[in-house]
């Protein structure tokens, strides 16, 4: 339907002049990032946003449309800022909009929403998502553009509070979680193992053919990295579960305040480049 593809014509006109302005005058390479934290309303009401796989189609004719105006001013296209952080805060715990989630799990009595599924397909869609446009990109306008497509991440690194296996283990699991959950298909086509083990049926599956269109759609990788956590083993619980209790884990801020699981950013391990021994 033509109709949901309607450009403000002033804001559009603005957009270009400042990218040309910044671009042509000032000499920067210029970043664009498609998606953060926002969805149209419309297709919220119509068809539940980033729960359907509606959006795949419709955010890459949003992404077609940037990449056609703007791609000769933009060096990098981040297609989602923070996909993890998004999944998890608009459909497990409701701190962001549309704000769904279920009991015990969000910070407020949510009406609608599942947190034990809705966060996972919501990743799940904002990854097909990101290839189709990426693989659009690609095709048609990169040769010209020269720019680049990749996705930015929100990342926290992980130390065993022991040097037990099993901690050292669910240090790992940590990072797969947390990296993985996003990254792993991006390069490999498929969700990490340890994921499939815990989640089980709630973690959506990729087709053959959409592990193959999803697997290598990254130019860059972003990482928004914020603080360090230490991790203790923790028995899977067999009850309802959400992403963090799928995790299987107790986070602390410090070895030295027992019994801590909030972060507690002033006594943080902050290691930007330990997030990059991921990969």
């Amino acid at each position: 339907n033509n109709d949901k593809y309607v450009i403000v014509d002033n804001f559009f006109i603005f957009l270009l002049r400042y990218l040309e302005f910044l671009h042509n005058s000032l000499g920067i390479q210029v970043h664009v990032m498609l998606s953060h934290l926002d969805f149209p309303q419309v297709l919220d009401d119509e068809y539940a946003g980033w729960l359907s796989p509606k959006i795949v189609e419709d955010f890459t004719a949003f992404a077609d449309v940037c990449f056609r105006e703007f791609g000769d001013r933009v060096s990098y296209w981040t297609t989602i800022d923070e996909p993890n952080v998004s999944a998890l805060g608009s459909y497990d715990n409701a701190l962001f909009a549309p704000g769904r989630c279920s009991n015990p799990f969000g910070i407020t009595n949510c009406t609608v929403g599942n947190s034990t599924v809705e966060p996972y397909i919501a990743a799940h869609n904002m990854i097909l998502a990101h290839a189709s446009a990426t693989r659009l990109y690609r095709e048609k306008y990169q040769a010209a553009q020269k720019g680049g497509v990749g996705i930015n991440v929100y990342s926290s690194w992980s130390y065993p509070m022991t040097n037990s296996d099993v901690d050292v283990e669910a240090a790992k699991r940590y990072l797969d979680f947390v990296f993985g959950w996003i990254l792993e298909p991006l390069v490999s086509g498929d969700y990490p193992d340890v994921m499939k083990k815990n989640v089980g049926s709630r973690l959506p599956s990729f087709t053959k053919s959409q592990s193959q269109v999803v697997k290598g759609t990254v130019d860059f990788i972003g990482i928004n990295h914020y603080y360090s956590m230490y991790v203790n083993d923790r028995p899977l619980d067999k009850g309802t579960r959400d992403y963090s209790a799928d995790m299987s884990l107790y986070q602390r801020a410090s070895k030295t305040i027992p019994g801590s699981s909030k972060v507690i950013f002033s006594t943080m391990l902050v290691r930007e480049t330990t997030s990059l021994n991921y990969f």
